[in-house]
């Protein structure tokens, strides 16, 4: 039993899959044995492939490396040569499929724009190297060209280290583009200016940024990338983006970024669909080198090469941008030849059936031993929904090593409920159940919405709630029964969801204070409008209208919940369910939370057995300050009465007043 991993003696149901969960971690060990030349270099070591290849300015002039195994001869053209093939400018081949290019100190200049001209058995043509840390795209033409980026002085972080607040990780999710209230892309600066003093006043301690790799249709939310050491500049230059979070580390603010390494974008000119002649450079061979869903490619994660340019990826965001971690995409679509479509993962024996891709999760064991080698603070967090036993667990228990997971079944499940159960069916047992339904060895990352549940098609939480009414009852003169019952339910779905996590909770830029409507970026199909592909913050700065209640309740309900050190950590200890009532009450350390979901009926007296003494209100919902009906006076102690059956155990009765339709916290001193 001594060899058996943890994973495993943590949960005996997975005793039947031993041989698979062993086999898995057998071959992530030989795999890095082999990475790291059996232990004579460090990990960090084999990830350093960003110096090496691309372009690199040395002392007595520059040097550019690509790896284009198929490739017969390559030349550097741009607009240092006209674009022209010259002698002086062509490539020599080296081994292992590596070309490479040495050039003096005039031969190229900083913001030159530059392709490689490859050729191969039976045809050639310009790519954007696979390297390259700069692409620009000619407003006009709409191509995409790689830049030469060497300023004559580079960005000094004034923040040198950095270690990330976690306890517990409150993390808004962004993007750069749509963060403005104008109808346009936003900037790196002025998200920095605009955006970032916000989320430092809300109290969060982490922003998760969409859409730094440069992908060329804007559209795609940043998830066809074609580009992966370039950050986009549709949102500046580098400098800018690292002025950002060398701005947001000062202020306390750890910065994770959303990386995309379970596919990518088709694109052969600017892409790496086709780089030098073979379509399988990077990608699986056969059916499973196209994704059937996104329409992308498949990176081949049984090639050393590919794990040579993922895990330097990883590497060079950390090293080079000091970004504190990463939010690894579509996790799912990586772990199964299925890409999990189609499949409904109802037992144990789903996740180990064959149909596993044993060098994906390789991939993905080594990418998190790697990042946390390079910055042991770092912060990786699994977009997945299978929910593979282990993804979040340490790897030498037999897990994969993200230090979250994501709990995609919150959102879906908030959804299904506001669209299909009337408000008196809401059971609060339910509703406790599915926040704290996880697995007790990982840590996730709670959320009522992300970005997925405000796209075109869909629709947020609260425009769910109220609808159409947000158009016209929003003003605090003219507000009507929905806008109340969608205020009211908004502000107790994120508490519920935020108080009962168990490593930390995300909210998505601007959802915090109802934000309305859906995102839709520029598209033939909307006449390439910006409309809804930004955020308008004019709303909640009106404080003629409602949505500064809901801003101000996310505010505090942060600030409550964050006072608490390292709350996630702390048992979360049910007092009392009613599904007739509607009625939910839970302790965690010396706040007690809760809730009346019933639409209709208010309670007096209800009676909650808890730990005697006196408790004061900390936070209500229904409070006046957040647009509630202020039913309750908040400044009344309540002090629990004695109950000679519960004596021995210090417990009383607590009666409380409880509104419909709200939440209150209460705090024992």
């Amino acid at each position: 039993m001594d060899n058996v991993l943890n994973l495993i003696k943590n949960d005996p149901w997975l005793e039947p899959y031993s041989d698979a969960i062993n086999g898995r971690y057998n071959y992530v060990v030989s795999k890095e044995k082999e990475l790291t030349k059996n232990g004579k270099i460090k990990l960090s070591d084999f990830a350093d492939g960003y110096l090496y290849f691309g372009l690199h300015r040395l002392a007595d002039g520059w040097v550019i490396r690509e790896w284009a195994p198929n490739a017969t001869n390559m030349f550097l053209v741009g607009t240092f040569n006209d674009w022209q093939e010259k002698k002086a400018y062509q490539f020599k081949k080296k081994k292992d499929g590596v070309w490479e290019l040495k050039l003096k100190k005039d031969q190229i200049a900083h913001e030159d724009l530059y392709k490689l001209h490859v050729y191969w058995e039976g045809g050639s043509g310009e790519r954007v190297p696979a390297w390259v840390n700069r692409v620009v795209q000619d407003e006009q033409t709409k191509i995409f060209s790689a830049q030469v980026w060497a300023p004559e002085k580079e960005y000094k972080f004034k923040k040198k280290t950095f270690k990330p607040k976690t306890d517990p990780l409150f993390i808004y999710e962004c993007h750069i583009g749509m963060g403005q209230d104008a109808e346009k892309v936003g900037s790196y600066n002025e998200f920095r200016e605009n955006v970032l003093p916000r989320i430092i006043e809300d109290g969060y301690n982490c922003i998760q940024i969409m859409a730094i790799q440069e992908h060329p249709y804007y559209g795609s939310f940043g998830y066809h990338v074609s580009n992966f050491f370039a950050p986009s500049s549709r949102f500046g230059t580098p400098e800018e983006l690292k002025m950002l979070i060398d701005e947001a580390h000062s202020k306390g603010i750890a910065v994770i970024m959303d990386i995309v390494h379970s596919h990518a974008v088709k694109n052969e000119l600017e892409g790496l669909g086709n780089f030098a002649g073979d379509p399988c450079q990077y990608f699986y061979s056969g059916g499973r080198r196209e994704h059937p869903a996104w329409d992308s490619l498949c990176f081949d994660y049984g090639k050393n090469e590919v794990l040579h340019f993922l895990l330097s990826n990883c590497k060079y965001w950390l090293e080079e941008f000091k970004f504190d971690g990463f939010r690894f995409d579509g996790v799912t679509s990586m772990l199964y030849y299925s890409h999990g479509l189609g499949e409904a993962f109802c037992n144990y024996g789903d996740y180990y059936n064959g149909g596993q891709d044993g060098n994906a999760i390789a991939y993905l064991t080594l990418a998190n031993k790697l990042i946390h080698e390079v910055n042991p603070n770092a912060i990786t967090i699994a977009e997945e929904v299978s929910g593979m036993p282990g993804l979040a667990a340490p790897i030498e228990d037999g897990g994969y090593g993200f230090d979250y997971r994501m709990a995609m079944n919150i959102p879906d499940y908030w959804i299904k409920t506001i669209k299909e159960r009337k408000d008196e069916d809401w059971k609060p047992s339910s509703l406790f159940w599915e926040v704290t339904n996880r697995r007790k060895d990982e840590k996730t990352i709670s959320y009522v919405e992300s970005h997925d549940q405000a796209l075109v098609g869909d629709k947020t939480v609260i425009f769910r709630l109220i609808d159409a009414d947000m158009y016209w009852h929003m003003a605090k003169k003219d507000r009507n029964f929905m806008v109340d019952r969608g205020m009211a339910l908004h502000k107790m779905i994120r508490l519920l969801t935020a108080s009962t996590i168990n490593g930390g909770y995300l909210n998505f830029m601007g959802n915090e204070f109802g934000h309305p409507e859906w995102i839709d970026f520029p598209r033939e199909g909307n006449g390439w409008s910006y409309k809804y592909a930004r955020r308008q913050w004019n709303l909640v700065d009106n404080k003629e209208l409602c949505y500064h209640y809901l801003g101000d309740f996310d505010k505090e309900m942060v600030k409550l919940i964050r006072s608490v050190k390292n709350i996630q950590k702390t048992p979360v200890q049910e007092i009392w369910h009613n599904d007739g009532d509607q009625i939910l009450a839970y302790q965690r350390k010396d706040l007690l939370f809760v809730f009346n979901f019933n639409p209709s009926k208010s309670f007096t007296d209800y009676g909650f057995l808890v730990k005697e003494g006196k408790y004061e209100v900390v936070l209500n919902t229904d409070s006046k300050d957040f647009g509630g009906f202020g039913l309750s006076d908040d400044s009344v102690e309540h002090f629990t009465t004695p109950d000679p059956l519960y004596a021995k155990d210090k417990k009383g009765w607590l009666k409380l007043y409880v509104p419909a339709r709200s939440a209150v916290v209460l705090k024992k001193s």
